[in-house]
């Protein structure tokens, strides 16, 4: 009995001790301490930390490192009790913090300091105990650097503990400066601590929704405050987060902002991509009844129709149909005469086969602000899907003529256009002229198919040397591919070059023994050659492949 008193005074003595070395608001600021568990997707621990909360209403800060690829987590507070995560608001991989907040109805926070602590000044750490008033370490801030300008990254004459990583380091006063760091050296006689600021005021912004830390964690992603922020979050989120993710996501911007159209529009598109028409319309309705700005919905509604149609013609829904896009696109062109709205409306019309309407509406916004190369070149492509060549040439030539020479780059796409419907044209020398000025502004980046395509059009405008050269190169960037080197051997024997074409097909039947192009172009070079009966050897393997020209020059040599 007298050991067990002993032993118990000598208890209540240590702990009074530490107590009383503590500074008078610890008493109150343990209870904003907390021990975070982090869990994956089979629901098993995968990291842990200690945190704090930063206000009454549930929101935290602590360690970064445990949120990798967790799916959920919690936090077991002083009294022992365990409270869900909620969402995650913000997370810095760099400083290793992140801000969260926990589904707790009010919660002790500790107040964060606003201003930087000087070097010199005392700095204590609240570790985090369980129903108890926990003994805080104290030392003095031997470095404070500052960072973003108005953050400290602090040095802290004090023994590092591991375990503590994410509690809070609080100044004189009980305000929390800064969140310890994690140390790779536990003998080191030093520990570093971050902003308690910084990551207090971490926030999510729209594009914070593909920041790499927090893409690297499957826990709820919070909703920006702001409106427009939360809107440019919703556009990304659709590619940032996985669907089960995403439907969330939608849920909650419905919930926050239920009079944007923007949630419902968006759901209407899930909801479409998963068949569910019936409620995509009542959310397109929804979206049209709360919306300021009516003729914007009946654009995205004219937009979902036609992706519905491009996507998903294999399970159509009736009511869906391209007549039904049209019409919501006009009434958006009734109530707001943009030029972008009978952009859509030649989309439509050209898809609906419509091809004279829809070119006489691209006429229409090539006099509007919307003039471009893209403009003049659907207005082409209107023309060619009514046989109309010449009519696809002069809109070809309208597109390359919103650039100026010397051209940028952005025109690249255009001239190589103009070049294959002028070469389709037998216009042989201008094609070549324009895949010129398109192999200028692709250094790097040209094909063997380039080379090719260009060598065509000059061997058919009499380019002779051109055409070697450039079926030579496609041959260099692509030496297994045996259609070039058998129109290689073609070139090469319709310039007289029969040496070097029979070597050229003999490659082509290594690569391809089974194409009969190699052995009637080897034909045809030995024929001519003089060397007739290993040609007609040949050409009768291409013959057996199939050729349909190997018969009549095996009756051409023959006599």
């Amino acid at each position: 009995m007298k050991r067990l008193s002993l032993l118990f005074f000598i208890s209540y003595f240590i702990f009074s001790h530490a107590a009383a070395q503590n500074p008078s608001w610890v008493k109150k600021a343990v209870n904003a301490v907390f021990t975070l568990k982090t869990f994956d997707k089979d629901n098993q621990l995968i990291g842990s930390t200690n945190g704090f909360f930063v206000n009454s209403n549930g929101e935290a800060v602590s360690s970064y490192v445990p949120f990798r690829n967790a799916k959920r987590a919690v936090i077991i507070d002083a009294q022992g009790k365990e409270w869900p995560v909620d969402c995650i608001i913000g997370a810095n991989d760099m400083y290793d913090v992140a801000k969260f907040k926990v589904d707790i109805k009010k919660a002790q926070a500790l107040t964060v300091a606003q201003a930087k602590t000087e070097e010199g000044a005392t700095a204590w750490l609240l570790p985090y105990t369980a129903k108890k008033v926990p003994a805080c370490k104290k030392g003095a801030v031997s470095k404070a650097e500052v960072f973003q300008e108005v953050y400290a990254y602090y040095t802290i004459d004090m023994q590092p503990d591991e375990l503590q990583t994410g509690s809070p380091i609080l100044n004189e006063q009980g305000e929390a400066i800064g969140i310890l760091q994690p140390t790779a050296d536990a003998k080191a006689k030093q520990s570093h601590a971050v902003s308690a600021l910084f990551a207090s005021q971490l926030q999510m912004s729209g594009l914070g929704m593909n920041a790499p830390a927090m893409k690297a964690t499957g826990i709820k992603k919070a909703l920006p405050d702001d409106i427009e922020q939360a809107q440019v979050a919703l556009f990304m989120g659709a590619s940032a987060l996985d669907s089960l993710e995403y439907a969330s996501f939608l849920e909650r911007f419905i919930q926050k902002f239920p009079q944007s159209p923007d949630g419902y529009i968006y759901r209407a598109r899930t909801l479409a991509s998963s068949l569910q028409f019936t409620e995509a319309e009542k959310d397109m309705a929804q979206a049209l009844k709360v919306a300021d700005k009516k003729d914007d919905v009946h654009y995205q509604y004219a937009n979902l129709i036609y992706q519905h149609y491009l996507l998903q013609s294999k399970t159509p829904y009736e009511p869906w149909s391209l007549e039904r896009g049209l019409q919501e696109s006009k009434e958006a062109y009734a109530i707001n005469a943009m030029p972008v709205y009978l952009q859509q409306q030649a989309q439509l019309l050209f898809t609906m086969k419509q091809y004279e309407e829809a070119f006489q509406l691209y006429q229409q916004l090539a006099q509007s602000d919307m003039r471009s190369a893209d403009i003049f070149y659907a207005a082409a492509q209107c023309r060619l899907a009514q046989n109309d060549q010449e009519g696809a040439i002069a809109q070809m030539d309208s597109a390359v003529n919103t650039f100026t020479k010397p051209y940028l780059r952005a025109a690249a796409p255009y001239l190589m256009a103009r070049g294959r419907l002028l070469d389709a044209a037998g216009k042989y020398r201008l094609a070549v002229s324009d895949f010129n000025e398109y192999e200028k502004l692709m250094p790097g980046q040209l094909t063997a198919d380039f080379y090719y395509l260009r060598e065509q059009s000059e061997y058919a405008g009499h380019l002779y040397q051109q055409a070697i050269d450039d079926i030579k190169k496609a041959v260099e960037m692509a030496p297994q591919e045996s259609l070039y080197q058998s129109e290689k051997a073609s070139v090469e024997l319709r310039v007289g070059m029969t040496d070097e074409a029979i070597a050229s097909a003999r490659e082509a039947i290594r690569l391809a023994p089974d194409q009969a192009d190699g052995h009637l172009l080897l034909g045809l070079g030995l024929c001519v050659k003089g060397q007739k009966k290993e040609g007609l050897e040949s050409l009768q393997k291409a013959k057996e492949l199939g050729h349909e020209q190997a018969q009549s020059l095996i009756d051409r040599y023959s006599k």
